[in-house]
């Protein structure tokens, strides 16, 4: 199987020639272009890697299927999408309009930035250090990885260059969207995409996600089955921004992809997936990545549609 996945690698590394590295955030633009790697976790316990599979890259927008499952099991699914939509937006991650015009200033869905800002306020905790601990302890248990840590200096690049996510906080902070501290929320936000890990990490997140919430390494249930429902679902309409319709059509599985580079993948009940390849397509999608996933999908049948 290892051979397949290096043969699926060689196949994908002439696309990162496609793509660029995120520049706005200054941190990002540091990251080899060229590097692509795969590794997947089956349910029964087999693991299968290729590739640059062990260069650590910061979670981004994969943070965001964490803070929503923890926002959910803090506040319960209802108060939650009180605050935040469910539904896709053709605009971009970043985009303020679909706030003003769209959608009476509460965010499309969690995948979105105004979204998932308004989800890490929720996120419980008596401090802002408290909140950003208790999210990066989830992301050590559903990696299985007590090392992952927060990369300061991506935090601090985020911080710096951050404006547009802050316009977003203190735009709904204006209609009273969204409860808190602007400060306090977007801190918790930067770090939570200040995380670092690999293609395992996120291939093992991946896996309890496509195990229904338990950690096939040891049986503990860590979400409830509901709650991982609602977020793969939620992960196959906008979880690769306004490019989602196209990858559900094409490769068919429940992923999030982040401006670090890295794709998070869940094929229920099979695997968990994660791909890293840094050099982004227009929409901020991995398109090196998206290749790989799209021949690993054909070559082992794992559209869910």
């Amino acid at each position: 199987m290892n051979t397949v996945f290096s043969n699926i690698i060689e196949n994908s590394k002439k696309y990162t020639a496609q793509g660029s590295v995120a520049s706005y955030i200054p941190e990002l633009s540091k990251a080899n272009p060229n590097d692509l790697g795969i590794y997947a976790v089956s349910l029964d316990g087999n693991e299968y890697f290729a590739g640059d599979f062990d260069k650590k890259f910061t979670l981004q927008s994969i943070s965001k299927i964490i803070t929503l499952m923890l926002a959910i099991m803090d506040n319960g699914e209802q108060k939650v999408f009180s605050y935040v939509g469910a539904e896709p937006t053709g605009d971009s991650f970043n985009s303020i309009a679909s706030l003003e015009v769209k959608s009476l200033h509460k965010p499309y869905n969690p995948m979105i930035n105004a979204g998932a800002i308004l989800t890490s306020s929720l996120i419980l905790g008596s401090s802002t250090e408290e909140k950003i601990e208790r999210i990066l302890n989830f992301t050590k248990k559903l990696a299985n990885n007590e090392n992952i840590s927060i990369n300061e200096s991506t935090y601090l690049s985020e911080k710096a260059t951050g404006d547009r996510n802050r316009a977003l906080a203190y735009f709904m902070k204006s209609y009273n969207s969204m409860e808190g501290n602007v400060d306090e929320i977007l801190d918790v936000y930067f770090s939570h995409c200040s995380i670092e890990v690999t293609c395992k990490d996120i291939a093992k997140i991946g896996a309890v996600l496509a195990s229904d919430g338990i950690l096939p390494w040891s049986g503990e249930r860590i979400v409830p089955k509901e709650i991982c429902r609602i977020t793969k679902t939620i992960m196959v309409t906008c979880g690769l921004y306004d490019a989602s319709g196209e990858f559900a059509i094409h490769i068919g599985i429940p992923a999030k992809s982040g401006v670090g580079g890295g794709i998070l993948s869940a094929v229920p009940k099979k695997m968990g997936i994660g791909v890293y390849g840094p050099a982004l397509d227009a929409k901020g999608n991995s398109v090196a990545g998206i290749q790989v996933l799209q021949q690993l999908s054909e070559r082992l049948d794992l559209n869910i549609f």
